[in-house]
Order: C-alpha cells, then sequence, then structure tokens
C-alpha cells in the first residue's frame, strides 16, 4: 500500500526550508512525477491524485512553495516568495527537489505536472532546464497576451515599491481573479470559478493555507515570469522531444475559457515541439482534479503517461 511522508530541504535562497511530500508505489515505479501546485493553495490538496499515481506505479512528490503551505514559517510569510527574484527562486526550488529525486530514481523518466501557477512555473523550469525532464502535464494554464502582462506588471512593480515588498496585494488580487465568475449563473461565492463540485469550493473557502491574498511582490515576481514564458523565443528553447499534455476546464477562466489554452498549445506546436496534446473537459472549471468528473481526469492523466512513458 503506498504510504505518504513530508520531508524538507534548504531553499536556494539560502534561508527557507521547503516541505515537500512524496508517495512511493508498491514494486518499481515507472517514472518520478513531481507535481507544482498552484498560487495560494498547496501539495496536500494533492494527496488523492499522489495516491491514485502511486497506486498505478508512479513515485509523486512535490513541495509547499515559498510563501506557501508548510513552507511558509509564519502566517505573515504566506503569499511571499523572497523580496527580489521570487520567481527564480521557487523555479530553483523545483530544480532542487528535481535533482534530489534523479539521485534516488537515476533510471527512470520524469514528469512535471504543474497546475495553474505551478504550470506558469513548470513552463518557465522547461525553458530554463530543457533537457531535466521527459515529459511534462500542463493543467490549468493560459497564454495572456503582452499587453496585459506589460501592464499588468507595470501595476504590480508601481505598488511594490511605493508600498513595499510585504505590503498586500489587494490591489493586483482583485485585478487577476475579480472577473473569474463572470460566467457562472447566479455564483455561489467568489471561488465558484474553481469547481462545480460545492464541497471542493467550501474547502477552500475554509482552509487558511487558501485563498488568501499574497503581497504585492509575488504579484510583480509572477507577472515577470509570465512575460518570460510566454515570449516565442524563450518557448523555442524547450526540449522538442519531450511529449507535452495540455488539459484545461473549457470554462476555465485562467484559460481565458480556452482560448488562452489554445494559444499555449499553439506556441509550443509553433516551437517545432513534436507532441503536444490538448484536451478541453466541456464544463470543467479550473481545477479538474476537484471537478465532479475527477475520476475520468486521472484515468485520462493516467492513460496519457502510460503512453508517452
Amino acid at each position: 500500500m503506498p504510504e505518504m511522508k513530508d520531508f524538507c530541504f534548504p531553499s536556494s535562497t539560502g534561508r527557507n526550508q521547503i516541505r515537500a511530500r512524496i508517495c512511493r508505489p508498491d514494486g518499481t515505479p515507472k517514472a518520478v512525477v513531481q507535481i507544482v501546485h498552484g498560487i495560494a493553495e498547496y501539495i496536500e490538496r494533492y494527496d488523492r491524485f499522489m495516491l491514485f499515481l502511486a497506486e498505478n506505479g508512479y513515485v509523486a512528490v512535490g513541495n509547499d512553495h515559498l510563501g506557501h503551505g508548510k513552507s511558509a514559517a509564519t502566517p505573515e510569510e504566506l503569499g511571499i516568495f523572497s523580496e527580489k527574484d521570487g520567481w527564480a527562486y521557487v523555479v530553483d526550488d523545483m530544480k532542487l527537489l528535481h535533482d534530489r529525486m534523479k539521485k534516488e530514481y537515476p533510471d527512470i523518466p520524469y514528469v512535471f505536472f504543474g497546475h495553474s501557477m505551478g504550470s506558469f512555473l513548470t513552463r518557465t523550469y522547461m525553458i530554463r532546464f530543457p533537457n531535466q525532464y521527459d515529459a511534462a502535464i500542463l493543467s490549468g494554464t493560459g497564454h495572456q497576451s503582452a499587453a496585459l502582462i506589460n501592464g499588468g506588471l507595470l501595476f504590480a512593480e508601481l505598488l511594490t515599491m511605493s508600498k513595499g515588498p510585504r505590503a498586500s496585494g489587494q490591489a493586483l488580487n482583485d485585478m487577476a481573479f475579480g472577473s473569474y465568475c463572470k460566467k457562472i449563473e447566479n455564483p455561489r461565492t467568489p471561488f465558484d470559478w474553481l469547481s462545480r463540485d460545492p464541497e471542493t469550493v467550501d474547502r477552500y473557502i475554509a482552509d487558511p493555507l487558501c485563498g488568501f491574498v499574497c503581497k504585492c511582490s509575488l504579484y510583480r515576481d509572477m507577472m515577470k515570469g509570465l512575460k518570460y514564458l510566454t515570449n516565442q523565443k524563450n518557448i523555442n528553447s524547450m526540449n522538442k522531444d519531450a511529449p507535452i499534455y495540455f488539459m484545461s476546464g473549457a470554462e476555465d477562466p485562467v484559460g481565458d475559457w480556452s482560448a488562452g489554452v489554445e494559444k499555449a498549445y499553439k506556441a509550443f506546436c509553433k516551437a517545432g515541439l513534436k507532441d503536444v496534446m490538448m484536451r478541453l473537459y466541456p464544463g470543467g472549471r479550473h481545477e479538474m482534479l476537484n471537478e465532479t468528473n475527477y475520476e475520468a481526469v486521472q484515468q485520462d492523466i493516467l492513460n496519457w503517461l502510460n503512453a508517452h512513458i
């Protein structure tokens, strides 16, 4: 029976400890799947998926990012990566976990699964370290326009400079997420865009480690990351041979209700990646692993992994 265990490792910042979580299968594993979580959540929200992967022969591992989950040493540290260079530090921490796992499992394939902000971090990793992964699954991703990114980055930089990197990013949070329920008829909560499952939404709202407003500097760092990863020249440097699986709810606002996912898919194809697949789930919202049809979604992921690993 697969067992879940926690461990810690020093962050690339040289100041923080990163909490990680692993679930190993019985017997010889097929591959390692490193999960990269989204903004204002943490790795334990993926326990069901990690157990599913382990039960089907995969090592599942992931960490709480800087300023998230148990990697935040105090409540005051929630929602900040670092006062500067935060995006780079988070990606470097992903690499540290990758290197640790490769030492333990040097001879099996390595897959990244990135959700939401985690998909953007994964795409950054894929550009910076094109030979340090064998496949990638991008969940709940998007592809924002240069004008939108540059406008958001300017606003975030101005607020960070005027208020300080640890100031509340409420205005940036409202700008980023305020319109996400606009296409949902009679939304029950401000977080209905996450899932059609009300229990999932209610658990998220009740969890103090979810849905918090991040600091100004985190939004600044994320906008810098988005600018980097949507640059076609950078996308062109990705590993052309590594298979990529885009998966998203067709009604996911992070993916601009499918249009942003399609833009990302086309950008990867334009870069010459040889094996790129996209699946959009009709009616699905942002968290397909927590949607009403999550079992079918997990099985689709497993089928793709088994076919490509």
